[in-house]
């Protein structure tokens, strides 16, 4: 079934979808021998080494890596239990369906740009009859000062951490604990949307000296992604108390997510958790590093800035077919693979990419991304 492409912004023309297919593109990265985002070009033989040949297989989620994948991300967020999902859009339905039936309300509280909202057509209302309500300006943060504004009887609060639709961008410790009360004093649930929260981790450490499980204590339910900034094949995780996960169990197998075997995503997770979390420090002061270098070149911005994570999105003063060929320009000649387009067209002559800073993004030193990035936007 074809994917609907994604809303352009007010005055935009567009961006191809983020799941469109470019086969010139394709074939000119793979010809690439470096990468300047994440863990460079996802490749099969890549992505199944990280199978160890002697894991324990699962039968319908129950037994083998499965469990010990959830074991391992109940103990690192400070949970008592942890569920395997194949997707994280299945998997956060059914945590705030879990969360809304037992305040028997139906309003969540998201930031505009949650993901929930702008990429999942609307699941959670058509498919659970919840509604959403956005708080805030979908170019600001989320704030308690922002959550001091609803004042309707709420399910859930769902906060996403790093925010990845405004670059990666974190709340101060303060600001999150706030928001956290401001939920628990109206009787909702707090969910985290963990995509990337591995990446918010370095943050928190810097700012606050805060570790993961201690973001992990400030929530009811965390979910996790682990082919994000991991880079592992597929899947997801929700960890909270032992009887909401049980009741998650039920909701997997009624969206049709009790696959006979999970074994090959969690055995990935795995090795891609155990490998890069560690990391996720080094990937930070790695960003921040890129994001000073970068500033004052020509036709191009950091946002946010200071960076908050080992991401960042750069706003370029290009044209979507100049960024295009640029990206191939640069692929043929020195063999670095940039990106393969905007990640949201803001205008005519204004481009938004996303740079996620992983094992590849290492390899490029912050002179040289700045060179890279230079000659996308000045050509």
């Amino acid at each position: 079934m074809p994917t609907r492409k994604r809303p352009a912004s007010p005055g935009s023309t567009g961006a191809p979808s983020p799941f469109s297919r470019d086969a010139e593109l394709e074939r000119v990265a793979d010809g690439c021998e470096r990468s300047i985002r994440g863990s460079g070009r996802r490749k099969a033989k890549d992505l199944l080494g990280t199978i160890p040949p002697d894991t324990a297989i699962d039968y319908y989620g129950t037994g083998g890596v499965v469990e010990e994948l959830e074991s391992e991300i109940a103990r690192i967020l400070g949970k008592e239990a942890a569920l395997f999902f194949p997707t994280g859009t299945m998997a956060q339905q059914a945590t705030l369906r879990v969360h809304a039936d037992r305040r028997s309300r139906k309003a969540v509280a998201f930031h505009p740009a949650c993901h929930l909202e702008s990429h999942e057509e609307r699941g959670y209302e058509r498919l659970h009859g919840l509604f959403g309500v956005p708080v805030g300006s979908r170019n600001a943060p989320l704030s308690a000062a922002a959550l001091d504004q609803v004042h309707e009887p709420l399910a859930a609060l769902l906060v996403e951490l790093p925010q990845r639709d405004l670059g990666g961008t974190l709340p101060t410790w303060d600001d999150l604990e706030a928001q956290v009360a401001w939920a628990r004093g109206r009787g909702a649930a707090v969910h985290l949307d963990g995509a990337r929260v591995f990446e918010a981790v370095p943050y928190y450490a810097a700012t606050s000296k805060k570790k993961l499980s201690d973001v992990g204590a400030l929530f009811d339910t965390v979910y996790v992604s682990f082919y994000k900034g991991l880079g592992g094949i597929a899947g997801s995780c929700v960890a909270g108390e032992a009887d909401v996960i049980s009741e998650l169990s039920l909701w997997r197998t009624r969206h049709g997510g009790r696959v006979f075997a999970m074994w090959p995503y969690a055995a990935s997770a795995l090795s891609a958790l155990r490998e890069r979390l560690p990391k996720m420090g080094r990937y930070y002061r790695h960003a921040i590093a890129i994001a000073k270098a970068l500033q004052g070149t020509e036709g191009v911005e950091v946002l946010p800035y200071p960076v908050q994570a080992p991401m960042m999105h750069l706003r370029l003063s290009v044209t979507v077919e100049q960024l295009r060929a640029r990206a191939i320009e640069i692929a043929e000649s020195d063999g670095i693979w940039t990106f393969n387009g905007p990640f949201v067209s803001e205008g005519l002559r204004l481009q938004r990419c996303e740079l996620s800073v992983g094992d590849a993004t290492l390899e490029i030193t912050p002179s040289e991304m700045r060179s890279v990035i230079g000659r996308l936007a000045s050509g």
